[in-house]
């Protein structure tokens, strides 16, 4: 007995001298993992530790990195302990193409295919490049590019009695549509466009270096476009709310003029389109490249060797998702519903009340808050 115990220790030993010089083989190292993931079903990307209710894509993250053999256990429950950082905090139900985390992880052998093979098929690492151990992916990044996918439908004007599936987005609307998308470019103060910032909050001052949107195109019988938009960092929910104010000038249930309104110190109350249609395409290291990008050691944060992963992920599982989505749970289609209830005009008849040069008050009530813009 005493022998047979005798055997065990040593084995047991054995065993943990095997795993002392696994990770000696393998020494912790900062780098960078390109993800895709679609965000249905899952609270958004970041993880509430200690709330098992609520699922997030870095709880079916951690789950893989520990089970891989990446980090060791006890660094699960504490992230602080592998220096994790997302680059973007993408909320409930928003998926992405191109996210990028920051961690120290041990570079084990073939560690891409080990790390997918415990994560389920709808959340993809495409990439890995290590960085300098400083690096901090929130912090260092210049950019973020998204894209928002939804039905062409939504830009029919509300007098108009549309089928959603035969609408056809016009080249005037369209244009219609960018011009407005334009006005958002530069600098301007978006505490309408989140919640719990006050108009002085030199915080929701956010600087937008371009948002268009593309060609509309037809899937599943249903025409759908994609609107782009590249900004230094977007507050919660901001895309969506510029999304929705357009969405609703186009549409005819808000004059131009409230886009102007919305950047001042008055409460103005813009509506917040869907999350389904919301992808992070892209993050941006400019400033890191050019420092690091080229010293010999570290590679730049470039994906061009993935693109093609990347525009297979979202053909697979991202794009299918939002069009199969929308035509099960409509809604797109649910959320114009709510459109007549939101008041665009009681702040602005207040000031024009206020203002000696203003028409009279009958001419304001007669112009139902679409100015000159309703066709």
């Amino acid at each position: 007995e005493e022998n047979g115990h005798q055997n065990k220790k040593l084995k047991s030993n054995e065993d943990e001298e095997d795993a002392e010089d696994q990770n000696k083989k393998s020494p912790k190292r900062k780098i960078v993992l390109l993800m895709a993931y679609s965000g249905k079903g899952y609270h958004g990307m970041q993880r509430n530790v200690g709330s098992s209710q609520f699922k997030t894509i870095e709880d079916d993250l951690v789950s893989a990195l520990v089970q891989s053999g990446c980090i060791p256990e006890n660094h699960g429950e504490d992230m602080k302990k592998m220096s994790f950082q997302r680059c973007a905090r993408t909320d409930k139900g928003v998926s992405a193409a191109g996210q990028i985390v920051s961690l120290k992880v041990r570079l084990i052998d073939d560690i891409l295919e080990k790390i997918n093979n415990h994560l389920p098929s709808h959340i993809r690492i495409l990439g890995l490049k290590r960085v300098t151990g400083g690096f901090n992916s929130k912090n260092k990044c210049d950019a973020r590019t998204y894209s928002y996918m939804l039905p062409t439908f939504a830009f029919a004007h509300k007098d108009h009695d549309v089928q959603e599936e035969l609408y056809r987005l016009d080249t005037e609307t369209l244009e219609r549509v960018n011009k407005l998308l334009a006005c958002y470019k530069g600098t301007h103060n978006f505490h309408n466009f989140t919640s719990q910032k006050g108009p002085r909050d030199p915080s929701a001052k956010r600087y937008i270096m371009e948002m268009y949107c593309g060609e509309p195109f037809v899937r599943e019988n249903m025409e759908f476009a994609v609107i782009k938009v590249k900004g230094q960092s977007f507050m919660m929910h901001q895309i969506r709310k510029m999304i929705g104010l357009v969405i609703a000038i186009v549409k005819g249930y808000a004059a131009e003029s409230i886009m102007e309104r919305s950047w001042g110190e008055e409460k103005v109350d813009v509506p917040k389109a869907p999350g389904l249609g919301l992808v992070l395409e892209k993050v941006h290291f400019e400033k890191y490249n050019r420092r690091f990008g080229n010293d010999g050691l570290h590679e730049p944060l470039e994906w061009t060797e993935e693109e093609e992963k990347i525009a297979v992920f979202k053909e697979q599982y991202i794009y299918p998702t939002i069009i199969n989505t929308e035509r099960e749970e409509k809604s797109m289609a649910n959320w114009l519903n709510t459109l007549p209830i939101h008041d665009f005009n009681s702040s602005a008849v207040e000031m024009q009340t206020n203002n000696k040069n203003s028409k009279k008050s009958s001419d304001l009530e007669g112009s139902d808050g679409c100015g000159d813009d309703s066709d």
